[in-house]
């Protein structure tokens, strides 16, 4: 098991990287005010069961392969560079909308909800470089348990990310609410969130191999 210490600093990190707007926290949000708080709540299980896919070929050593390859981390770490780049676009451009904005999605049922959380957590780029260049920072082999030491820090990372979504998911209807009725704020929000996304796309593609 890891230490108190990495455990309390990944656990700091892992906060910081689910607070950041992502495809996640986009879909989710959209999906609530779409649909209701349940809806976002059952799209959030698929998410958590991206995570632990994740998680898993993480632990076993399967992302390990595309680290020991440039060009397949190359593809990954420029391709979500591009696509934060996008989402950041999509924010500030004019007409854009913030993802507190009400917008039309179909109304689908639990199934479909639990497959589009699983589908838009695998294909996020950001919880990809959570699993391949940031969980292995955290992993001591002196400590022993490689693996045991893993699973230890993606579970946590996993309920920290329920957790902050869980709230997210309940809480966004009140804050469309509060933004429709304040348009000010509304552009404060887009701006800022697209300023995060890029300064996040710069980093990823400027960031060196590990």
């Amino acid at each position: 098991m890891p230490d108190v210490l990495h455990l309390l600093t990944f656990g700091l990190v892992a906060l910081g990287m689910v607070l950041t707007p992502g495809p996640n926290m986009i879909y989710l949000i959209s999906r609530s005010i779409c649909q209701g708080p349940t809806a976002g709540l059952i799209s959030l299980g698929g998410v958590a069961i991206g995570f632990v896919v994740y998680m898993l070929c993480a632990s076993f050593g399967i992302t390990a392969l595309m680290m020991a390859v440039p060009f397949a981390y190359d593809a990954l770490r420029f391709g979500g560079a591009l696509y934060l780049l996008w989402l950041a676009w999509a924010a500030v451009k004019p007409g854009g909308r913030s993802p507190f904005q009400v917008r039309d999605l179909p109304v689908d049922p639990p199934r479909k909800l639990l497959l589009m959380g699983f589908a838009t957590n695998m294909l996020n780029p950001k919880a990809a470089m959570l699993y391949l260049s940031l969980l292995p920072q955290f992993i001591d082999p002196a400590r022993g348990h490689v693996l045991g030491q893993s699973i230890a820090l993606g579970s946590l990372q996993i309920l920290i990310s329920l957790s902050v979504n869980a709230m997210i998911a309940i809480a966004a209807g009140s804050i469309a609410g509060f933004l429709a009725q304040r348009p000010t704020w509304i552009l404060v929000q887009r701006y800022l969130m697209g300023t995060v996304l890029a300064g996040l796309a710069i980093r990823m593609a400027t960031e060196a191999r590990r």
